[in-house]
C-alpha cells in the first residue's frame, strides 16, 4: 500500500501469480472488459511469439472516497516461465494481496505445487509475510477433462485456509467472484493495519462499492449486490 497524505492518494496492489498458461492473462483481461471504459486504465501486455506473458499487465481501477481520496487499485500479473523467476519476485514487491491461479487439472498437481512453493519464497524474499498477506486460489479451467472434481475443490477449501474459487477464465466464470474476495481481503488487511475508514474515510462497503458498482457483474454471482453507478468514478 501506497498512501500518500500530500496528494491525498491511496495505491492498493493485487498480484495474480501462478503457472504459465493458468489463466492470469485471461483473467486480467475479462476483468479489464468488465470495467467501465471511464474507471479503466490501458491494459498493458508485453507477450512472446506464444502468447505468453513476459512481464506483466497492468489494470488500474481508480476512483475517489467521500473524504477526497483519490483510490488505485492496479492489478498484475506475473510471467509464469520457471526461467522468469526474478521478474516474479520483482513483480510482487510490496504486494497487498495474492490471487494464485492454479490449473485444476489433476495432471497440473505437481506444477501447481511447486508455483504455490515458490510463491512463498518470493513473499519472503520480499519481506512480505506469507501468513500475513492475503492469497485466493482459483482453481482455473473447470471445464476441461481431468479437472478435479466439486468435492475435490471443497476439499482442498477445507485443508487450507485460504478462499478458494473454482472458474472457466475463458468464459468469465468466476472472475469477477476472485476479484472480489481478493479486493475485500485486501481491504481488512489494511484496514487492520493502517485503519483506512478512520485515517482515509474509507470503509469497506464504500471500498468495495465504488469498484463494483463500475462494473459489469451480469451473470455472476454478484449480480444484484451493487447498484450500478449512474456517473463515472473517474476523478
Amino acid at each position: 500500500m501506497q498512501l500518500n497524505h500530500a496528494q491525498r492518494e491511496l495505491t492498493l496492489k493485487i498480484v495474480y501469480y501462478g503457472p504459465g498458461l493458468s489463466g492470469k492473462t485471461t483473467n486480467l483481461r475479462h476483468l479489464h472488459t468488465r470495467a467501465r471504459p471511464d474507471v479503466r486504465g490501458r491494459l498493458l501486455a508485453v507477450e512472446t511469439h506464444d502468447d505468453r506473458t513476459l512481464f506483466f499487465d497492468l489494470l488500474p481501477v481508480f476512483f475517489r472516497t467521500s473524504a477526497g481520496f483519490k483510490v488505485k487499485v492496479k492489478l498484475f500479473t506475473v510471467p509464469g516461465q520457471v526461467i522468469h523467476n526474478a521478474t516474479r519476485r520483482i513483480v510482487l514487491q510490496n504486494a497487498d494481496a495474492v490471487v494464485f491461479i492454479a490449473d485444476s487439472r489433476r495432471s497440473a498437481t505437481e506444477e501447481n505445487n511447486a508455483y504455490w512453493r515458490n510463491l512463498q519464497e518470493n513473499m519472503r524474499e520480499n519481506g512480505l509475510d506469507p501468513g500475513e498477506v492475503p492469497v485466493i486460489i482459483q482453481f482455473n479451467k473447470r471445464d476441461l477433462p481431468d479437472s478435479r472434481s466439486d468435492a475435490e475443490i471443497d476439499e482442498a477449501r477445507r485443508r487450507g485456509s485460504q478462499p478458494v474459487v473454482g472458474a472457466v477464465a475463458l468464459r468469465g466464470e468466476g472472475v469477477l467472484e476472485t476479484f472480489h474476495e481478493v479486493a475485500q481481503a485486501a481491504y481488512r488487511r489494511l484496514e487492520s493495519r493502517a485503519h483506512l475508514t478512520r485515517n482515509v474515510g474509507l470503509s469497506e462497503d464504500e471500498f468495495l462499492g465504488q469498484i463494483f458498482r463500475q462494473m459489469d457483474l451480469s451473470g455472476t454471482t454478484l449480480e444484484g449486490r451493487y447498484q450500478p453507478s449512474a456517473s463515472g468514478g473517474r476523478p
